[in-house]
């Protein structure tokens, strides 16, 4: 914080389900979605983590690596999470030992807590084209009900979705709020290039911007506070904000931002691994 002392950095939300006995909701924090498809079409998900290793102390450093094997695509996926004093960081290597290559498509979003959207700005996208696009909906990502009700989204055909839009009927967009603009025009390819150097983020936005730079800094100024958002790897910038039609301090009180491959998959060659992440900074530490 800039006026010193500690806060939550990463938004959670915990509720009942309709199934008591299923236990409580969990949403909100640092997700990972990622899909593997080979050339033959096969296509598999990450779902099942085992424990791999834990190293580090609390004064320094804790690392956890998880791990998750599919057999039958000779892929793997570790998922290495560092906390330290002033970072957060999640990154994935994916090793593909086949004979075939790999697309791999997804992302990893987090959910960053804020005072309200009214109260924040992200500096360092002016210049950045960007899509709008409809919300991610996956099970750990929050999203209000007016979006959740429109979209009907299964993230697993994303990329499926995509591929029904063309570019080049593409038309340039410069609206306030996206995701309403969107809802009215779905079967056209909204995207424009950022003007704004210091992105406001009270309206309602969905987008994934496709040359964001690769560090970028999201500043509350009713919580004074600023986080530093580094991406490596992947080349896509998903950014949501549900608008501030919410309380403060509430449910909804976020931003959420991915590193992603969500319009392009990332080519994985055969006996190969590639590695991508983010990484949340504290720059007042």
């Amino acid at each position: 914080m800039w006026h010193g002392g500690t806060m939550e950095l990463l938004h959670t939300s915990v509720s009942p389900r309709e199934n008591a006995s299923a236990g409580a909701l969990i949403q909100g924090g640092l997700s990972l979605s990622l899909d593997c498809q080979n050339d033959d079409g096969l296509s598999w998900s990450p779902n099942a983590w085992a424990l791999h290793q834990v190293n580090g102390s609390p004064q320094d450093s804790i690392q956890v690596e998880l791990i998750s094997r599919n057999k039958q695509s000779l892929a793997q996926v570790k998922h290495i999470i560092t906390l330290g004093r002033d970072l957060l960081t999640s990154e994935i290597l994916v090793s593909n030992s086949s004979i075939a290559s790999l697309h791999l498509m997804g992302s990893i979003t987090c959910h960053l807590a804020v005072s309200t959207p009214d109260a924040t700005y992200a500096v360092g996208l002016e210049g950045s084209g960007f899509f709008i696009r409809p919300p991610l909906v996956a099970d750990f990502n929050i999203i209000p009900h007016e979006f959740a009700k429109k979209t009907n989204q299964d993230p697993r055909k994303f990329w499926a979705l995509n591929k029904l839009f063309s570019k080049s009927d593409a038309r340039k967009w410069n609206v306030d709020d996206d995701v309403e603009s969107m809802m009215r025009d779905v079967k056209e390819e909204l995207e424009g290039e950022e003007q704004d150097n210091y992105k406001h983020l009270t309206q309602k936005l969905s987008r994934i911007y496709t040359c964001a730079p690769r560090n970028l800094t999201v500043i509350d100024r009713g919580r004074r506070n600023s986080v530093t958002v580094r991406r490596n790897g992947f080349k896509e910038l998903y950014m949501f904000s549900p608008g501030s039609e919410h309380e403060w301090y509430d449910k909804y009180s976020y931003i959420c931002i991915g590193h992603a491959a969500l319009l392009e998959p990332l080519i994985l060659n055969a006996q190969s691994e590639w590695r991508g992440g983010l990484q949340l900074w504290n720059p007042n530490s």
